[in-house]
């Protein structure tokens, strides 16, 4: 067989992620914190880029959100397609590509410049940053968010939940008042002092205290060492910092040596729980976007217009210097500086078009949470927003993320909004995974007797009828997560009660 040389040619389709498209995707999941640092540091790089000092109204949503069609003529949706939903994670080539052809990266009007790019597959990001990325700690309010997640908790239950999380501070302690969380939930303060105890049963142990007896009482229960000595110690703490162990022995009602191994007791606890979790310096949260009522009950969605930094393209600087340009070197670096700035100053609009519509849609899908509280919050997922506005949804999880909406009921990250469902049997309307949790411990706590318990397959059965098409494995999860017993258990505890 003889070897030689031959040229072929092939064709294939191929993803390719240039380096404004990675600017582009970064820059919609940024904070506002975040974002002004990196146009702070573009100003000082590129000699093109200046401030727009002009007056601007902030830009608002409609009174009413408007179907999908409407919006499209709001927001360039072939731009927002081609520019941020390419880099999906999900999808064939086919469906990520633009459909448009590029126009040459130095012209002015700043578009993508694909010919430029690299074979597809790789990754150009700047590899510090992912390295960042890969070693970052879950903080303290990450970690008890995850455990809402598998918490069992109701739609309102979470809501609150999640509103309680946010006012903990670093070391584990909850910096709010109950009575003034309920009124602007507008919830009963019933619920909230409900939520608050699930939360101080969250990991780490202690979590979620309102003072430091309350934290160590946390703890102390959590080893089954609370008792009535133990309570008296606690509530007079003021007499151990004096160190007035005549009037502790008193109040506790022990002797010298019990009293020595209750000190040595509570001095092993933490009375700092969420330190472990580290911290960073805490920064001031700003609205992204502001959402107020408006006549015949209709909500407004707009901007918040200090947090959107304005740049505009030096045109005439760009012209002065590009005609004293002599070398090569010299023209590719104006030529450089001239479509980076005009793709960062059509990325900013870009970014702030997109998370106005996604906004509006939330606020669309949540105006019963806005009307009457946090007991009527919908279901919601990604997919159903991403429907309704024409994007992909990983471009509207990039959008919730680290992002803020101020409402009459107080300030919310947009990921509040969002809780999961449950397709319904017949083609019915989806239901909150958390309502169906509820429907599972509802059905549970009406087992008075030994044969009123069911089986993880008889409550299937049961929430089938109800219309909510369930696995049984998803019920089984479900009940582990709520800490229920098996069938078997509840069984023999009944049996044993009487």
């Amino acid at each position: 067989m003889a070897l030689g040389a031959r040229l072929e040619l092939r064709q294939g389709q191929g993803l390719v992620i240039t380096p404004q498209l990675q600017q582009a995707i970064k820059l919609l999941q940024m904070s506002n914190l975040e974002l002004e640092a990196f146009v702070e540091a573009e100003l000082e790089r590129n000699p093109l880029l200046q401030r727009d000092e002009r007056d601007h109204e902030p830009e608002e949503a409609p009174a009413e959100a408007p179907p999908a069609d409407a919006a499209a003529d709001r927001v360039d949706d072939a731009d927002a397609r081609a520019d941020l939903d390419a880099a999906h994670d999900e999808g064939s080539p086919g469906e990520r590509a633009t459909g448009d052809a590029p126009e040459p990266a130095g012209d002015a009007g700043g578009a993508v410049d694909w010919s430029r790019a690299g074979k597809g597959g790789g990754f150009d990001g700047d590899p510090e940053a992912l390295q960042g990325a890969l070693a970052h700690e879950k903080n303290l309010t990450e970690h008890l968010h995850d455990q809402v997640a598998v918490a069992g908790l109701t739609p309102a239950e979470a809501g609150v939940a999640s509103v309680l999380i946010d006012s903990v501070d670093e070391g584990g302690y909850l910096r709010c008042d109950l009575d003034e969380i309920a009124e602007r939930l507008g919830c009963g303060l019933d619920l909230v002092e409900r939520v608050l105890g699930v939360l101080q049963g969250f990991e780490p142990v202690g979590v979620c205290a309102r003072d430091v007896r309350e934290c160590l009482m946390l703890q102390l229960k959590d080893r089954n060492r609370y008792d009535p000595a133990m309570a008296a110690l606690l509530d007079n703490l003021p007499l151990l910092a004096r160190r007035d162990m005549a009037a502790l022995k008193r109040a506790c009602g022990v002797d010298d040596e019990d009293l020595r191994d209750m000190i040595a007791e509570l001095r092993g606890l933490t009375p700092r729980p969420g330190a472990a979790f580290g911290g960073e310096p805490a920064q001031p949260v700003s609205p992204d976007v502001f959402v107020r009522e408006g006549p015949g009950g209709l909500w407004h969605v707009e901007l918040n217009s200090d947090t959107l930094p304005r740049l505009l393209v030096d045109q005439r600087y760009h012209a002065h210097v590009s005609g004293k340009a002599r070398t090569d070197e010299e023209k590719t670096f104006v030529a450089d500086c001239m479509a980076q700035a005009s793709w960062l100053v059509k990325s900013l609009d870009q970014r702030a078009r997109t998370i106005l519509k996604v906004s509006s849609e939330i606020v669309r899908q949540q105006d019963g949470f806005l009307a009457f509280g946090v007991e009527h919050l919908r279901p919601l997922n990604l997919k159903t927003v991403a429907d309704a506005i024409g994007m992909h949804e990983s471009t509207v999880s990039r959008v919730t993320s680290n992002k803020y909406i101020a409402t009459p009921r107080g300030l919310f990250e947009m990921k509040f909004f969002f809780t999961s469902a449950i397709a319904a049997t017949e083609g019915g309307e989806a239901h909150s995974a958390e309502s169906v949790r509820h429907k599972i411990r509802q059905l549970i706590d009406a087992e008075a007797r030994e044969e009123d318990v069911h089986s993880d397959d008889r409550i299937v059965e049961i929430l089938k009828e109800a219309g909510v098409d369930i696995a049984r494995r998803t019920v089984a999860k479900y009940r582990e997560a709520m800490r229920i017993p098996s069938s078997v258990e509840r069984r023999r505890m009944l049996k044993e009660a009487v």
